[in-house]
């Protein structure tokens, strides 16, 4: 079995989450695991520190054999963390994901990138920055990754493909899912036009848990993170934390202070995001070129 089958294989296995997979990632690169796949079981729960008298180990072998069989024949596309095209940038976040699946033109991860994030309810003023703002950094050459939420994400897709720039976006379902369902021709033209990821198998429905997972790879993804409108406590806001966490820049647009959208945008300015109003702010301050 090839590396990237058996990589896979674990991805699959019921009972292996973020934290379990990261070990794994961690003992190829120490030369600490065996060199040889599939792993056997022992080698297996030695490398991510199941104990193999836990009450929960026969289940996770079980699994384990399952998605091995699954994976000499998977027909999704996909990366594993050791392919050459998995992105670089990826690999130096906190728990990098073991495995992303894809559709579309890889090409798209060797571009330079933005994250844009925001409210799933927004206003006019949100749209009207987003055209404001992302034009000049297309034509730079700046890829925009979102998570295909309602509202800003999928604004600043629109304001991408009107403007002919190259969309990547990150969803927390499987690929074959839509989420909203509203959303299914949006998703099939970001594969279509650049690039769509997923951590998830193809039918995976979404979840909450999913969400913040997902964040992580969108600011992973990116040189610097730009939140248009967030509300307090919003998921734009642990976005933006993730990227903190990560050492890549945020950005935040100044609104209304009578604007519960913005509240989480001058939260984060107080915490010590950047503001930003133009697209020159946002390519100097977001490590695109220096002024």
């Amino acid at each position: 079995m090839l590396q990237g089958e058996f990589l896979l294989a674990l991805h699959l296995t019921k009972g292996l989450g973020i934290a379990r997979k990261t070990r794994v990632i961690e003992a190829i690169k120490e030369d600490l695991a065996p060199v040889n796949y599939p792993w056997s079981l022992l080698e297996l729960s030695l490398v991510i520190g199941f104990d193999v008298n836990d009450a929960r180990f026969p289940a996770l072998a079980s699994d384990y054999q399952k998605a091995l069989a699954v994976a000499r024949n998977y027909p999704e596309s996909y990366l594993t963390y050791f392919d050459a095209d998995y992105p670089k940038q990826l690999r130096e976040i906190y728990q990098p994901p073991l495995v992303l699946f894809y559709r579309g033109d890889l090409r798209a991860l060797k571009l330079p990138s933005l994250a844009v994030v925001g409210t799933r309810t927004a206003t006019p003023y949100g749209q009207e920055v987003l055209r404001a703002l992302l034009p000049e950094l297309l034509a730079q050459g700046i890829a925009i990754v979102s998570g295909l939420a309602k509202g800003i994400d999928v604004m600043a897709h629109q304001v991408t493909f009107s403007n002919g720039g190259v969309p990547i976006a990150v969803i927390g379902s499987g690929l074959g899912r839509a989420y909203p369902r509203q959303n299914r021709g949006i998703q099939e033209a970001v594969a279509e036009q650049g690039l769509l990821l997923s951590e998830y198998p193809l039918e995976t429905a979404p979840h909450r848990g999913h969400f913040p997972e997902r964040n992580r790879i969108i600011a992973g993804l990116a040189s610097a993170t730009l939140v248009v409108e967030a509300k307090q406590r919003s998921g734009s806001l642990i976005t933006a934390n993730s990227a903190l966490q990560n050492n890549r820049e945020v950005l935040a647009v100044p609104g209304s202070i009578f604007s519960a959208e913005s509240a989480g945008c001058h939260e984060l300015i107080a915490a010590g995001a950047r503001p930003v109003t133009t697209a020159k702010e946002i390519l100097v301050n977001g490590a695109f070129y220096k002024d």
